[in-house]
C-alpha cells in the first residue's frame, strides 16, 4: 500500500513543497530503503522513528518498507521529516486511515517517546502552506505561535505522535492556535535600556541621532570605558517600531536558524547582534555546506554591532562590503544561489591604538606612531569609505559620571529621529514600498505597534527575488541622481566642500557620504536646504578621512 503525506525543505529562509512517500509489501524480504537525496540526520530518523512508533503503542508495519523524499534532486537534512515519515508509514501499513491529511503540510523533530520537538523554519513552512492552497499546518506546539501569524490558515499544535494521528482520523479534536498580535507587541516590544542610563557622551549621542535618522553606518573610536557598547546597546531604543514587513521578515530569518524561542510568534523589537572578533566569515555573513543566514542577515531591520573591529580578520571584513551596498547576501553553490536579507545598520567600534589610550588625556599612550599607522590599516579604506560617520568617543569626566544630570533620553531621541524619518518618507515616496510606514514622531512610547491586520495580511519580500530589495527610504540609501536633486548646495556650502575634499582628500563615495549626512541633519532641524553648518557638521563625522 502506498501513502503520501506533504510537507517542506528549507533552503536558506525559504520553504519548498517536498513530499515523503512510503510503500509497504506485506510479501516482501525484510528490507528497509530510505531514498531522495536524504542527508544524516534524515537517514538516521528511522531509527528514531522506529522507537517513538514502539513508544507510543504502535508497531512497525513490515517487512518491506519503501521511503521516497521528494524531489529526489534536493538534499534534505533537516529532522524535520521525522513526524511526516512516520505518518506515511503508518497510513501505508493500515494503521490508520485519513481523508483530511491531503490538506495539511506536516513538519516535525521525533523524540524515542513519540514526543514532538521544535523545528527550523516554521514559519517558511506557514507561509508555503498558504502558497499552496493547503488548509493548514500541523506542526510542533513550540513552534505554533510563529506559524499562526500567517493568515487564513489552520495551524495546528501537536506534542505527541498519538496527537497527530488523532487529529488526523477525527478522534482528537485540536483547536487551530491563534495568536494576539497587538498583545505580542505590547508585551514584547518594550526595550529594557535607554540612552539616559548612559551618563555624559552628549556629542556621541548627537551622532546616533544623525546616525539612526537617516539609517547611517557608524564608527566610534575610543579608549577602553568610554561607553560605546553601551551606546550601541541603545541604539534600536531610537529608531522607528518594526513595520509589518520588517517583523515577518526578521522573524522568518530567526526562524530559519531556529533562534525563536518556544512559543514566540513574531519579532517585536529589531535585532542586535554583536559577534565576537574571532568570528569566522561563514559565521558573519552565512554560508556553510548547507547555507545558512549568518550574523549580518540575523540583524536584518537592526544593529550589527562590531566591537574591536580592526582585530576581525581582514577577509572577514572585506565580505561584509557587498551587502553594506546592496543589502543583500549572495551565497553562490554549483546548483543553486542563495540570498539571504541583510537591511542593517552597521556599529562598529575600536580602540585608536593598540593599548587603547592614545585620545585619553590622563592615560600615556605606550604605542609608537608605526603601531598605530599599522593598527589602523587593519580595516581597509574601502571599509572605512563605505561607513558613512566616524566620531571619537571620550572618557566620562568625574564630574558628568557622578552628576545628577541624565543628558538625551531615548524619547528624546527618537522623537527627532521619527520627524526626520517622516521627511524622508514623503521625500522618497514615490518611490518607497508600501510596507515601510513610519510611526508618529509625536509619540513618546518605546513599543513597536504595528497594526495586527496588517501583519496577517501583508505578503512578506521573498529572499533571493533581487526585484523585491527594498526601495529608497532614508537618506543613507539615496542614489547619486537623487543626491543631485535632494542635496543641492549654495555658494557658501560649495566653497566648503571643495576645501573640505581638497584637504582631507575624500574619496567620491566619500563626497556623497557627506552630502547624505547634511542631509539627514537638515531635516532633523526641519530645514528644506542644506545650510553651511550642516555641512560643516557633516565633514567633522568624517574623522578617519584624516589622521586621529
Amino acid at each position: 500500500m502506498i501513502s503520501r503525506v506533504h510537507s517542506s525543505i528549507l533552503q536558506g529562509i525559504d520553504a519548498i513543497a517536498g513530499e515523503v512517500e512510503s510503500d509497504v509489501a506485506i510479501g516482501g524480504t525484510g528490507e528497509l530503503k530510505l531514498v531522495g537525496l536524504a542527508e544524516t540526520a534524515v537517514k538516521e530518523s528511522v531509527s528514531r522513528i522506529q522507537a517513538a512508533l514502539r513508544n507510543s503503542g504502535y508497531r512497525w508495519p513490515g517487512p518491506k518498507v519503501t521511503i521516497n523524499l521528494a524531489p529526489a534532486d534536493i538534499k534534505k537534512d533537516s529532522a524535520a521529516f521525522d513526524l511526516p515519515i512516520a505518518l506515511a508509514v503508518m497510513q501505508a501499513g493500515g494503521m490508520f486511515a485519513s481523508e483530511t491529511c491531503d490538506g495539511f503540510l506536516v513538519i516535525g523533530e521525533l523524540a524515542l517517546d513519540g514526543r514532538v520537538r521544535a523545528v527550523k523554519g516554521a514559519l517558511a513552512t506557514a507561509m508555503l502552506s498558504r502558497r499552496l492552497g493547503k488548509r493548514g499546518l500541523i506542526c510542533p506546539a513550540d513552534n505554533a505561535a510563529e506559524a499562526a501569524v500567517v493568515e487564513g490558515l489552520e495551524v495546528i499544535p501537536v506534542s505527541f505522535l498519538t496527537e497527530a494521528v488523532g487529529f488526523l482520523t477525527g478522534e482528537l479534536p485540536i483547536d487551530a492556535v491563534e495568536v494576539d498580535l497587538d498583545e505580542v507587541f505590547q508585551t514584547a516590544g518594550r526595550y529594557e535600556v535607554d540612552f539616559s542610563d548612559v551618563r555624559g557622551q552628549e556629542s556621541a549621542k548627537r551622532a546616533l541621532t544623525i546616525a539612526a535618522a537617516g539609517h547611517h553606518n557608524i564608527l566610534m573610536i575610543g579608549p577602553p570605558g568610554a561607553g560605546k557598547t553601551m551606546l550601541a546597546k541603545r541604539i534600536p531604543t531610537i529608531l522607528p517600531p518594526l513595520t509589518p514587513n520588517e517583523s515577518l521578515e526578521t522573524t522568518r530569518v530567526y526562524s530559519a536558524r531556529g533562534l525563536l524561542a518556544p512559543g514566540e510568534s513574531l519579532m517585536a523589537t529589531r535585532p542586535v547582534r554583536m559577534p565576537h572578533h574571532s568570528t569566522s566569515s561563514a559565521a558573519l555573513v552565512g554560508g556553510g555546506i548547507i547555507p545558512q543566514p549568518g550574523e549580518i542577515s540575523l540583524a536584518h531591520h537592526g544593529v550589527l554591532f562590531l566591537d574591536e573591529l580592526p582585530e576581525f580578520t581582514r577577509t572577514t571584513l572585506e565580505m561584509i562590503r557587498q551587502p553594506l551596498e546592496d543589502r543583500w547576501v549572495t551565497i553562490p553553490r554549483v546548483h543553486s544561489t542563495l540570498k539571504f536579507p541583510a537591511t542593517i545598520m552597521l556599529v562598529a567600534a575600536m580602540n585608536p591604538c593598540p593599548c587603547g589610550y592614545y585620545t585619553d588625556p590622563k592615560r600615556p599612550c605606550k604605542c609608537s606612531p608605526v603601531m598605530i599607522e599599522r593598527y589602523l590599516s587593519r580595516i581597509s579604506g574601502p571599509l572605512i569609505d563605505r561607513i558613512d560617520i566616524h566620531i571619537e568617543v571620550p572618557p566620562v569626566p568625574w564630574r558628568q559620571l557622578r552628576g545628577d544630570s541624565d543628558g538625551l533620553s531615548s524619547a528624546d531621541m527618537r522623537q527627532q529621529v521619527l520627524a526626520a524619518r517622516q521627511v524622508q518618507h514623503r521625500r522618497f515616496s514615490t518611490t518607497c514600498s508600501a510596507g515601510d510606514e513610519i510611526g508618529n514622531p509625536q509619540s513618546g512610547s518605546a513599543k513597536a505597534t504595528p497594526d495586527k491586520s496588517a501583519i496577517r495580511s501583508s505578503t512578506p519580500l521573498r529572499a533571493g527575488n533581487p526585484q523585491s530589495s527594498p526601495s529608497t527610504t532614508t537618506n543613507a540609501t539615496m542614489s547619486s541622481r537623487q543626491i543631485r536633486q535632494f542635496c543641492k548646495l549654495d555658494s557658501a556650502g560649495e566653497m566648503l566642500l571643495k576645501q573640505a575634499m581638497t584637504e582631507l582628500g575624500l574619496s567620491a563615495r566619500a563626497h556623497d557620504k557627506v552630502l547624505r549626512i547634511a542631509r539627514t541633519i537638515a531635516d532633523i532641524e526641519g530645514e528644506e536646504n542644506i545650510q553651511s553648518h550642516h555641512l560643516a557638521e557633516a565633514i567633522q563625522y568624517r574623522r578617519l578621512d584624516r589622521r586621529l
